[in-house]
């Protein structure tokens, strides 16, 4: 067998010499021959899924894919591992499932890379879990490697208003109260959803492509491609070639996850509104990377980040439409231009970023991002706070119209469903402080993101009046303030865990403090008094998780 050892020098511990017969044997089963065993071999970890729509398409993008690979002389073999739909599991004991899932997809891409020495890597995401999932298994491994993502969905259509999903559920809350008949529900979740892709707007899967882009692990311009676009097939392939090219000027992860470019994640989260998840998974790309970095280094760059794009949730745009007014390029090039993103940090293309970024084209008229001398805000929407309550923590976003300050009764839940009842019963009203506890990375187990219940607020026209803590996670387009991430959680013994009914909170987002107006001799008292709840799983994946997951102020890694 001829070998080119620049290229598939690591493979060959897996197929070459008399030794191997064996092996080649069993490859040659599937189909491949002696010139593809001679070649760099290349794996597609491919996420795909039949469950939801996020991932329903990347068998067709990674057809696409492994042809690219194939013109430019590589072997590619695909694998695939899991995925969890948030959408779908939201309110549901399903949904402690998705950070575990994580957790999970970074294991298994590691195991079989490992396993089965590729010379590189093209994982391909698209779902919110699956997107750091697959980054941090890159991290790990440091083989040149790649990360693209599926694409959002478009937006539906109602009325010729733009739906996504989470207007279902805030017309489920609307329905709720009697301001919608059921045959409106009905037909806004026939509309929300129009075909494959992500959820539409700036949340966890779009925040985290975008944040892949500034980091540097994917290519500039591909991620952002929506993904029943065409285009999204012509990306794919390049991106097949590319590959090829890391490997012969060794690109690997450790060039381009950095200090700067775990920076320029934040920074680009922030800019555009997007989801506090960012926090989470940043942290856990620095655990992975063995980089330092802090809540309060993300509080840094955040406060000097201005907001310039106009997203939903707290905004009026999704994902398709960034794409029509510059993309990620034209978002990226501005923020490099007014220094709040590192320009001089490497991508996988070989280019820095502000390289990647030079050519991109603002469409005229665009409304979408704003210029730097006139933001939609001039600090970024990601607000660290702490505080006895959060003695370590806590992260809550905003946009800017929001009330900075609330002080407020707690009213507690010591889990999701409880908490949504209370709202289906119309039993929280303006000025309480709805708190929902024991949902962190050990608790729950697996920080559950509860969507289902700030929408249902906003249905039912509590979405400014009403504050929501939680240690596990918060999302959707509320514009009271929403406070998650809370360390030390609960299960844990943080001082979450002691509140009772009645208690006041604090919160002040300029001043960037979380209190409960309790002394330190009442905390201690109590603190006396509290005894750790019993598991919810006593084995399987889910007691596993619990047993040795860190606290989310450290990414709720399991690798630590």
């Amino acid at each position: 067998m001829t070998t080119n050892f620049a290229l598939n020098a690591i493979s060959r511990t897996l197929v070459d010499g008399v030794d191997r017969a064996a092996a080649r044997a069993m490859l040659k089963a599937i189909g491949l021959t002696d010139d593809d065993l001679a070649k760099p071999l290349i794996a597609v970890a491919n996420t795909w899924t039949e469950v939801g729509p996020c991932n329903f398409h990347l068998r067709r993008l990674s057809a696409k894919i492994k042809e690219g690979i194939k013109r430019a002389g590589g072997t590619p073999m695909e694998f695939n591992t899991v995925s969890i739909s948030d959408g779908i599991t939201m309110g549901t004991e399903g949904m402690k499932a998705s950070l575990v899932s994580r957790e999970v997809i970074a294991d298994s891409i590691e195991l079989v890379t490992r396993a089965n020495y590729f010379d590189g890597v093209i994982a391909i995401s698209s779902c919110d879990k699956t997107i750091p999932g697959t980054i941090m298994a890159l991290i790990r491994l440091n083989i040149p490697s790649l990360m693209i993502y599926g694409g959002t969905i478009a937006p539906g259509n109602y009325l010729d208003k733009p739906l996504d999903i989470v207007s279902v559920f805030e017309a489920i809350g609307k329905y709720q109260k009697g301001e919608i008949s059921y045959e409106e529900l009905k037909a806004i979740e026939d509309h929300a959803c129009p075909g494959a892709g992500a959820c539409g707007g700036q949340y966890t899967a779009n925040t985290m492509a975008m944040i892949a882009e500034t980091m540097g692990i994917s290519p500039m311009g591909m991620n952002d491609v929506p993904a029943m676009d065409s285009k999204k097939d012509d990306v794919s392939l390049q991106a097949g070639e590319l590959i090829m090219r890391m490997i012969a000027q060794d690109i690997r992860p450790a060039h381009i996850i950095t200090r700067k470019s775990l920076e320029n994640a934040i920074a680009s989260a922030a800019a555009s509104g997007g989801s506090t998840n960012a926090v989470l998974h940043t942290l856990a790309f620095a655990r992975e990377a063995g980089i330092p970095f802090t809540l309060d280094d993300i509080k840094a760059i955040s406060d000097r980040t201005p907001l310039i794009a106009d997203m939903r949730p707290t905004g009026q745009y999704v994902a398709e439409d960034l794409y029509k007014a510059g993309g990620v390029a034209l978002f990226a090039k501005r923020l490099i231009e007014g220094g709040f993103l590192h320009g001089d940090v490497l991508t996988v293309t070989g280019q820095t970023l502000a390289e990647a970024t030079a050519n991109a084209q603002e469409t005229p008229n665009q409304k979408v991002i704003y210029p730097l001398d006139n933001p939609i805000k001039a600090t970024g929407g990601l607000v660290i706070l702490k505080g006895n309550l959060a003695p370590r923590g806590a992260v809550v976003k905003l946009k800017g119209d929001e009330t900075p300050y609330h002080r407020g009764p707690a009213r507690i839940f010591n889990r999701e469903e409880d908490a949504y009842h209370a709202v289906q019963q119309q039993q929280i009203k303006a000025g309480d402080v709805v708190v929902i506890r024991y949902e962190g990375p050990v608790g729950g187990p697996g920080m559950r993101e509860m969507l289902q219940v700030t929408a249902a607020l906003v249905g039912q026209g509590l979405g400014r009046d009403v504050m929501l803590i939680t240690d596990g996670r918060f999302s959707g387009g509320t514009r009271g303030l929403m406070i998650g991430h809370i360390a030390p959680e609960a299960a844990v013994g943080g001082t979450i865990a002691l509140l009772e009914e009645g208690d006041m909170i604090v919160v002040d987002t300029v001043k960037g403090t979380i209190d409960v107006e309790l002394s330190e001799a009442q905390l201690a008292e109590r603190r006396a008094r509290w005894q750790p709840p019993q598991p919810h799983y006593t084995s399987g994946v889910m007691a596993k998780y619990a047993k040795l997951v860190a606290q989310a102020d450290d990414g709720a890694v399991t690798n630590a």
